[in-house]
């Protein structure tokens, strides 16, 4: 079954520990070993071979970087002071993405619109379409060809929005999605700083619908998000959120409460869950033992809002894959994307149908793109 990401950290990654995309992750591995990369931020789980494995036929590529004030650490060096420094570090990471994609068009296709969706699913779709590993398992020994996976551009956190007229320009270098915070700024409260959309907040949703972006309410705080959900009248989604109600004696607004999940749902959104075990299981922190957590708590997240929702059809997957955290910090199973697979059998168990795990591994981010991505443009 085809997978659809909604949240892959690339560019960041790609920038900060000089990562290839095009290699598998047991050769980025290799080669990191020995290096501080794996110490700061995880063995990779991403590859071009492991997406061909996996069958990730469609990524949520962000651009992304750190507020100075939530980074003390001296390796991060993507991290801002201010909203132009975020402007900055946000176009060398769409010029990057560019950039990718120019170099290795049969690997990388940057969606834009319905037409480019379609091509990319079309050639996932035909017989030749992906490619698993040979006999040895190893996704370094496929054999020639595949197809390319499909980017569609997050802005995660608005800070690199300086003035309304700038949207313009991000819509014209590929920005489909903008989250409005990562943290608390000028436009609403977020993860660890809790606070109201703003007057300017308002205005750049206001401006954000006019051109047709589609609102990614992860990271918002529950005040922020509940006003997003009544005020902003296009998609809206959250693309990597865990739901709060299984993360008993959690305090972190950063997990969805009951609330945002039903605005959600109400608004036809689609929530990606994130394989990430400190949103997994309460208090477990780097350093613990993976086998404490496995796919059966991703499970319990994706079947929590389906049985919210009555259906499977407003969940889906977001990894946050390399995004400050890899190997070391995801449920035994998983020892790179293509791992995401083995949902299929876990969902089956439950009593999921084919059609819903089809949907939850990708068709409902699908059906989100087809509905809010322009017919041209």
């Amino acid at each position: 079954m085809i997978i659809v990401d909604a949240h892959e950290d690339l560019a960041w990654s790609m920038l900060t520990f000089g990562r290839d995309l095009t290699l598998p992750a047991a050769e980025t591995r290799r080669r990191e070993a020995g290096t501080p990369n794996p110490a700061q931020g995880g063995d990779t789980l991403l590859g071009w071979a492991d997406y061909q494995q996996g069958q990730v036929a469609v990524v949520f590529a962000t651009l992304f970087a750190t507020p100075t004030r939530h980074s003390p650490d001296s390796w991060d060096i993507l991290k801002y002071k201010d909203a132009e420094e975020a402007r900055s570090l946000y176009r060398a990471q769409a010029d990057l993405y560019h950039k990718l994609v120019d170099e290795y068009p049969d690997k990388f296709h940057l969606v834009l619109n319905r037409p480019d969706l379609e091509k990319v699913l079309e050639a996932w779709q035909s017989p030749s379409g992906g490619k698993y590993p040979d006999q040895d398992g190893r996704p370094e020994d496929m054999e020639a060809g595949g197809s390319p996976v499909g980017l569609v551009i997050l802005m995660e956190g608005a800070e690199g929005v300086r003035n309304l007229d700038e949207l313009v320009e991000w819509w014209q270098l590929g920005v489909r999605l903008i989250g409005l915070a990562w943290a608390g700024n000028d436009y609403c409260g977020g993860t660890r700083e809790p606070g109201p959309l703003t007057r300017e907040g308002y205005a750049l949703l206001e401006a954000m619908a006019d051109l047709g972006f589609g609102l990614d309410l992860s990271h918002m705080d529950e005040k922020a998000a509940l006003q997003a959900l009544d005020s902003y009248p296009t998609t809206i989604l959250a693309t990597h959120a865990n739901a709060l109600a299984l993360l008993k004696g959690s305090d972190n607004n950063r997990h969805l409460s009951d609330r945002v999940i039903r605005g959600l749902l109400e608004r036809e959104g689609v929530i990606g869950v994130v394989p990430y075990n400190p949103f997994l299981v309460v208090g477990w922190k780097t350093g613990d033992k993976r086998e404490s957590v496995s796919l059966h708590h991703l499970v319990a997240q994706i079947d929590y809002i389906c049985q919210m929702s009555g259906d499977a059809r407003h969940v889906g997957l977001g990894s946050d894959f390399d995004g400050g955290f890899g190997l070391q910090s995801t449920p035994a199973e998983i020892d790179t994307i293509a791992d995401l697979q083995k949902l299929v059998p876990l969902l089956q168990e439950r009593g999921y149908s084919e059609a819903d795990i089809a949907g939850i591994l990708g068709e409902n981010w699908i059906t989100v793109l087809r509905r809010s991505l322009p017919e041209v443009g």
